[in-house]
């Protein structure tokens, strides 16, 4: 088998056919990243869903892609591309899937951003064999920065591999996990954003609370969060130790650290993760019992 280098594989990518089967905002983030990082042509990406015929027109206005409210048309666009996103509200997925799987065959690489829905599952619901990238990004991907666990069934081909990191990479970071680790990486990364949105409320109300106008506790607490990731990033220095050089003995820092530390904040967040990491494998094993029932 020959390994496509980093221009191959754009190059590649550029020649193939993708349906987006769903059009939610993570399907227009990859669009939109994808187009933009030069990758491919607004011809080569099809875009469909089950009934809202605005949001085509909307996404056919921005983008110049193509999408079809016409089934027979909706048909060609799934039979005729080499990569199928499937991006449906996992509600939806398992009857959605039955509906068209026999319009796919095993040419076509499948990428699953159904969340919970493991390779297995699909592969039942599919009823073939055909090579599964299964994908957890998060919503920071809808500005470019998202962070995306990817897991590939055995079928997948090292050159498939290297397209789904490449597709993927247009919207932010990727990591390659074993299939029973997304969980924790929706845990993590997926419901992760919603954390720290969560601390920034918290940082709002204290700064209002204290005394502030809401507007300066927004955009000061807005500011410290980006400058405290960039700083992680830039430096590549662990969090722990930049968190020690701005704690000073006896210090304003080492009071608030202390007062969360009363409040158990390490372990509480590493519970939140660890349950929402539980609740993704339960939500999983849910969509597997009514898809094979």
């Amino acid at each position: 088998m020959t390994i496509l280098s980093s221009s191959s594989v754009s190059t590649a990518i550029g020649s193939l056919k993708m349906c987006f089967y769903g059009a939610g905002s993570i399907a227009e983030a990859m669009v939109r990243g994808l187009l933009d990082r030069g990758l491919t042509e607004p011809g080569q990406i099809s875009m469909m869903n089950r009934q809202n015929v605005a949001r085509m027109e909307e996404l056919a206005s921005r983008y110049g892609v193509n999408t079809s409210s016409l089934e027979a048309e909706k048909s060609v666009m799934l039979q005729d591309a080499d990569i199928v996103f499937l991006m449906m509200k996992p509600k939806d997925a398992a009857e959605a899937i039955s509906q068209v799987r026999d319009l796919l065959h095993p040419g076509q690489l499948v990428i699953s951003v159904i969340a919970g829905m493991t390779i297995r599952t699909l592969e039942t619901l599919l009823g073939k064999p055909m090579p599964i990238v299964r994908t957890m990004p998060n919503t920071s991907s809808t500005i470019g920065l998202g962070a995306t666990g990817i897991s590939f069934s055995a079928s997948v081909t090292g050159n498939q591999r290297d397209l789904a990191e490449t597709m993927f990479q247009a919207v932010g970071l990727t990591a390659v996990v074993e299939e029973q680790l997304l969980e924790v990486v929706t845990g993590l990364s997926g419901s992760g954003p919603a954390y720290v949105y969560y601390l920034m409320e918290a940082m709002i109300v204290a700064g209002s609370q204290l005394g502030l106008t809401e507007e300066a506790a927004r955009e000061l607490t807005v500011q410290t969060v980006l400058g405290a990731a960039h700083m992680v990033k830039a430096t590549g220095e662990n969090p722990a130790d930049l968190r020690r050089k701005v704690t000073s003995p006896n210090g304003t820092t080492q009071a608030a650290i202390e007062k969360l530390d009363a409040n158990h904040f390490s372990q509480a967040v590493i519970s939140a993760i660890a349950r929402a990491a539980e609740r993704a494998a339960e939500m999983g094993a849910e969509i597997e019992r009514k898809a094979t029932s």
